[in-house]
């Protein structure tokens, strides 16, 4: 194996399969990058046997081969090198990698290719498919996926629970104390219905993959045996990558019932002025379960009207803020805890957001201004 390739681009392309390199390795072999010459490019492949990452990039291939090397040495490597031309260059007889880039030179002991993991890199003919846009599927896991649960007590609240059906795709995800729910109109309706799974954590790294890339990507359902229908991967094919992750197995909680059906009250607030609120409220409600109280009045016939925020901590103090905005209904007061809160703000992705809520015992419910589509709801507190 023989190549050139520019230092830019096998650093990002480094950064991005590294993203399945695990840091503590069950298996040492895992710990590495296989690097593989494919019809002209390189392609870098790493995996933790859960999530796989494939990158192409663009290198002058002198002669085919394979290696592995450790993942960790060869990316701090390459970053340190000079933005010039690199060249890397294989002894087939003991594995030791050259890597040569303007005045330096280091030799790295690689490993064989065959030892290494199978790592799927395209969809099996015949996969179901369905095609997203990348800056609409970026949004939605960034949206969806910070609801999900960050535990494995529950696996399937681990992961995003994932609809296809005609021309929607439903994303939704749940904690047991909030849940997030987007619905997509896709390109192209899908031949049939999919319900699937994927762990959170893969789609956090897909939408770290996309970047700002206008491209389409597509996403293919993967049986563990050919004629069965139920789906165990899932592959997300770009270009320039492919990003493959099992899928949880189980039945996902039937999120469409907990949304309220409608609300008594309804504030349409400033998300800049509302999240300033929160985050002083936080600093005292951090310390005291993360409780924050929210005072919701209404105006006179004008509906404008204040959103009251409070947090008090023992022996620390206390906190209380307003944000104006038009208010419609009864009002009232909702105890809500100041993390969830903050945490759906930093994700709606409009200037402006609808507070809707019934009673102190229901609910609390964000919907961004002028995006259909996205909900997000937030479980009460007891209100002290």
């Amino acid at each position: 194996m023989k190549l050139a390739i520019q230092q830019e681009n096998l650093k990002k392309a480094l950064a991005q399969v590294s993203r399945a390199v695990p840091g503590k390795p069950v298996m040492p072999i895992l710990g590495n990058v296989l690097l593989t010459t494919d019809q002209g490019r390189l392609r870098l492949s790493a995996t933790d046997l859960n999530l796989a990452i494939t990158v192409w990039s663009g290198a002058q291939i002198e002669q085919d081969g394979s290696v592995l090397v450790p993942a960790g040495l060869f990316a701090d490597l390459v970053a340190g090198l000079p933005n010039d031309r690199v060249t890397l260059e294989v002894n087939r007889e003991n594995q030791v990698v050259t890597v040569a880039c303007a005045r330096f030179s280091t030799q790295i002991n690689g490993a064989a290719a065959e030892e290494f993991p199978t790592v799927s890199a395209t969809p099996p003919e015949g996969a179901p498919q369905v095609s997203f846009t990348a800056a609409t599927l970026k949004e939605a896991i960034h949206q969806v996926a910070c609801a999900a649960a960050d535990t494995d007590t529950r696996p399937v609240l681990a992961g995003v629970y994932v609809r296809l059906h005609e021309s929607t795709a439903t994303l939704a995800a749940a904690d047991g104390f909030r849940l997030a729910l987007k619905q997509i109109t896709l390109p192209a309706p899908v031949a049939a219905k999919q319900e699937v799974i994927i762990p959170a954590p893969a789609l956090r790294e897909l939408g770290g993959l996309l970047g700002d890339t206008t491209e389409s990507i597509s996403m293919s359902l993967v049986a563990a045996a050919a004629g069965s229908t139920a789906a165990t991967q899932a592959l997300f094919t770009t270009a320039g990558f492919t990003l493959t992750t099992r899928l949880i197995d189980g039945q996902y909680p039937d999120v469409e019932r907990i949304l309220p059906k409608g609300c008594t009250t309804r504030a349409i607030l400033d998300v800049r002025e509302l999240n300033r609120a929160v985050k002083l409220a936080g600093l005292i409600a951090s310390v005291s379960q993360n409780v924050v109280k929210l005072s919701v009045s209404a105006g006179e016939a004008t509906q404008a009207g204040t959103i009251m925020l409070s947090a008090n901590a023992a022996g620390i103090g206390a906190n209380t803020g307003s944000v104006e905005g038009q208010v419609a209904g009864e009002g009232g007061q909702i105890a809500l805890n100041v993390k969830y809160l903050g945490e759906a703000l930093t994700v709606i992705g409009t200037p402006q957001v609808a507070f809707e809520m019934v009673t102190a015992q229901a609910p609390g419910v964000l919907r961004p201004v002028g995006q259909n589509g996205y909900v997000h709801l937030i479980m009460p507190m007891a209100l002290r």
